[in-house]
């Protein structure tokens, strides 16, 4: 009987491909993958580091999956393993923690694993992370995260990933492309673009984001791209006009905010003001009324005062965005947030999440149910609840229909019905 490996992938889209990639090491390698709850020989943890809960919920997967497994190898790579390797090392039953430098080596460091009884620790203390993992995903859902780029140069005074994942980097167009047409043999019919700093795209080959989607928007057997999320300053017009012009590239953005207030934006070392953030949005709905737009938003950032919580709050209230993800400020050590003055109490942190998430209710339902009684494409997936499956329209509306295996991974006209409390759209498929 062939060994069992499970994976438990915590945090970004980013890890999703990653997990997804070694997954198909280990099964062209003789493994049998096996789901998350089920029994396995080997336990590999895609750990995050973006906040003290993802810290923790990592630190809880890991005395759960030894309990569950108490003879499975247990391997914790990602963000949480490149940051807290010795911590995560002295956790009963972890048996290799590896960087994210290594990532890529994950498979033959487990085939090689020689004793047991004290953690193996692969590369977590370089000073320089700079291999690059191509990666992405597939198998687990009807659309691929494409990784394209990887690191961040920013620093940003609350943020953890420049040392979790080193320098902004990526490899040459036509690599990913081969990547892109790799998605397309798997029979997979969208591609999420996907990287930590992804509009970043071209510091180590001298290559253009915008010639990158244009060499994607080729690739044929790709019906759909989608950008994950891309930062205010680098979504160019030039960009907007593309992916306006493009059939295949979906009226869909997640552009990060974290706030609306110019003074904490400056605290925060963003690279733009609020008014700038606004003409991005303004410039997008110029050509695409019709484009959902997400939007991340941080609460309680040191020196947050009421008002400065409440121009954040006009400002999306004006802007109308689609939908926000919204966090409460989260301090990771080494970062200059660390050492600011003025910190927000978690109380009034967590409270004006409570507002931003009223808001948030608001403006996605204002946005899902304008499109009742119109039609639409709908790539469906194969998840079932309630007897009812699940696809996403281009803009990003959540559909539902009777259950019938034959849609799966199929694009399907649609005609809108009435939404429910979820936000989710009725649906009756055309012909």
């Amino acid at each position: 009987m062939n060994r069992r490996v499970s994976f438990h992938t915590l945090g970004c889209k980013l890890n999703f491909s990653e997990s997804s990639t070694i997954a198909r090491q280990f099964e062209q390698g003789g493994f049998q993958r096996v789901g998350a709850n089920e029994p396995a020989d080997i336990c590999v943890i895609n750990s995050c580091s973006v906040t003290e809960h993802a810290d923790k919920k990592c630190r809880n997967l890991i005395r759960k999956l030894h309990r569950r497994n108490p003879s499975a190898i247990i391997a914790v790579t990602g963000c949480y393993a490149q940051l807290k390797a010795n911590d995560i090392a002295q956790i009963e039953g972890v048996d290799i923690v590896l960087g994210n430098n290594d990532k890529g080596d994950l498979y033959q460091r487990v085939v090689e694993l020689s004793s047991r009884g004290k953690a193996q620790v692969y590369n977590c203390d370089c000073e320089e992370i700079s291999r690059f993992f191509a990666a992405f995903s597939s198998g687990d859902r009807t659309r691929s995260f494409l990784k394209v780029q990887d690191g961040c140069d920013y620093k940003c005074a609350y943020c953890t990933i420049h040392y979790a994942r080193g320098s902004s980097r990526n490899i040459p167009i036509a690599d990913i492309v081969k990547q892109a047409e790799a998605v397309v043999a798997t029979g997979l019919r969208e591609i999420v673009i996907t990287g930590i700093n992804t509009g970043d795209f071209g510091r180590t080959t001298g290559e253009k984001f915008i010639d990158l989607l244009k060499a994607l928007n080729q690739v044929e057997g790709i019906d759909r791209f989608r950008i994950s999320s891309i930062e205010p300053n680098l979504i160019t017009d030039e960009i907007i006009e593309f992916c306006a012009a493009s059939p295949k590239f979906q009226h869909h953005f997640h552009i990060p905010l974290q706030s609306g207030s110019d003074r904490i934006l400056g605290l925060m070392r963003r690279r733009y003001t609020s008014e700038k953030f606004a003409l991005r949005i303004e410039k997008i709905r110029s050509l695409m009324p019709d484009a959902f737009i997400g939007i991340d938003v941080i609460t309680g950032f040191p020196g947050e005062s009421e008002e400065d919580f409440r121009q954040t709050y006009d400002l999306l209230a004006r802007l109308k965005p689609s939908f926000l993800h919204i966090f409460p400020f989260s301090e990771r050590p080494g970062t200059p947030a660390v050492d600011m003055p003025d910190k927000v109490p978690s109380y009034i942190s967590s409270q004006r999440v409570e507002h931003l998430e009223e808001l948030c209710d608001e403006l996605h339902y204002e946005f899902c149910s304008k499109y009742q009684g119109k039609e639409a494409e709908v790539l469906f997936e194969s998840t079932m609840r309630g007897g009812m499956m699940f696809g996403y329209t281009g803009n990003y509306v959540r559909v539902k229909v009777p259950y019938d295996k034959r849609f799966i991974n199929k694009i399907c006209r649609v005609k809108l019905g009435e939404i429910d409390s979820e936000h989710d759209l009725k649906a009756e498929i055309l012909g």
